[in-house]
């Protein structure tokens, strides 16, 4: 029971964090486009800062249930006098969670934290380019979760 409550908690986060960066890069930024910078750049902020927060939650969650579920499933093998190799779809989806969390943490606390100074400072040239450089590191952190999905489905 703890086993399947730590795994549904695992794949909500990861839903709530790759659904949250599909919908912002596919649909929220571009609807933004015909606003002025001052309004569109403070309602992106505003929107990231509340979605980053959560995204802080759902890291610490993915990263301390996925930790757990590999060493229950290998504790439970060593004890059954087994070997543990872990499969090379967790494997993959291990690394490929690590570099996301790795890649978040750029985004969050040093472009965000442009962002955050240029919308204090009402530089509106600045903080287009902070959000351009957040969207492309989201957008690898989204091909990245895509991709650590599909690993995961294909290798198992």
């Amino acid at each position: 029971m703890i086993y399947a409550s730590l795994k549904l908690i695992h794949v909500l986060s990861i839903v709530l964090w790759i659904g949250g960066m599909f919908f912002a890069h596919t649909f929220l930024r571009p609807a933004l486009q015909s606003l002025e910078p001052p309004v569109r750049i403070r309602f992106m902020h505003d929107v990231l800062k509340r979605f980053f927060a959560v995204v802080l939650v759902v890291v610490v969650l993915v990263l301390v249930t996925g930790l757990w579920m590999i060493g229950r499933v290998a504790k439970e093998s060593v004890q059954a006098g087994l070997s543990f190799n872990m499969p090379l779809g967790w494997t993959v989806m291990a690394a490929l969670g690590i570099l996301m969390i790795v890649i978040f943490g750029h985004i969050r606390f040093a472009l965000f934290k442009r962002l955050d100074r240029a919308v204090n400072a009402s530089d509106w040239a600045a903080g287009g380019a902070a959000i351009a450089a957040i969207r492309i590191w989201v957008g690898v952190n989204l091909i990245l979760g895509v991709a650590t999905i599909a690993a995961t489905v294909v290798l198992g």
